[in-house]
């Protein structure tokens, strides 16, 4: 599909990569953009029509579902992480994690799927994470929803293609945003990342890497569970260390 003329739908837009997949989307041509948050006020981009949403909150998704009746690309960023493991962790934490990343999101596609169809198939983007893949020390709920999201992606699309939708898992290691600032190493930004994946739904691509790390980390896939694991410590000791 074309980012020209579409009329998007962006969760989380009130910050970070949210916000500048909706301020991308103005820039690229689409004729609207949904600009969506748990509190509406804190929505600054001009130009942008804004919706409170709360995706864990199933009436409030059916309701910007009912208002937002001609959207074509629906962009699911909203993610939470915090800091939880899975066995010291407070249970009701990684159940809010998962309920957040992977069950918010899909909320959104259960509700969107037929506003979608009816506007021609359209597309859908959700925004998961290299820890798709892989977990570690204090990110264990985080990993568990984002692949439970990836998963859940991957069905999605399944069910989706009948009716014509793109479904684009796009995949990041970290991004120059709040989540991240303890972060002291190179990050892609949020425009970049909003743009890859633009250009993934424009090039009908079903994933995008967007970044050398989600790319390396996808690479390390077909190795066996102890050289996979081996590799990532390699790899986060390298990062951690420059």
């Amino acid at each position: 599909m074309n980012i020209n003329n579409s009329v998007a739908l962006v969760t989380g837009a009130n910050r970070g990569l949210g916000r500048a997949f909706a301020q991308r989307l103005l820039e690229r041509g689409a004729r609207k953009v949904y600009a969506t948050a748990r509190r509406p006020e804190t929505v600054d981009l001009p130009g942008v029509e804004v919706l409170p949403l709360d995706i864990t909150d199933p009436a409030s998704v059916r309701a910007a579902a009912d208002a937002a009746q001609d959207v074509s690309l629906l962009v699911n960023n909203a993610g939470i992480s915090t800091g939880t493991d899975l066995l010291t962790g407070p249970p009701e934490t990684v159940r809010h994690e998962l309920e957040t990343n992977m069950f918010g999101h899909l909320a959104m596609i259960r509700e969107f799927a037929p506003t979608l169809h009816r506007n021609g198939g359209g597309a859908i983007v959700n925004v998961l994470s290299a820890m798709s893949w892989f977990g570690g020390k204090g990110a264990g709920a985080y990993h568990l929803s984002k692949a439970a999201a990836w998963a859940m992606t991957n069905g999605v699309r399944l069910e989706l293609a009948e009716q014509g939708t793109l479904v684009t898992a796009v995949h990041l290691g970290l991004a120059d945003t709040d989540m991240a600032a303890g972060w002291q190493v190179d990050k892609i930004t949020p425009s970049e990342l909003a743009d890859a994946a633009l250009d993934g739904v424009e090039a009908g691509s079903a994933e995008v890497l967007a970044d050398q790390w989600s790319q390396g980390v996808k690479s390390r896939l077909p190795l066996a569970p102890e050289e996979f694991n081996a590799a990532m410590a390699r790899a986060m000791a390298e990062l951690t260390a420059t």
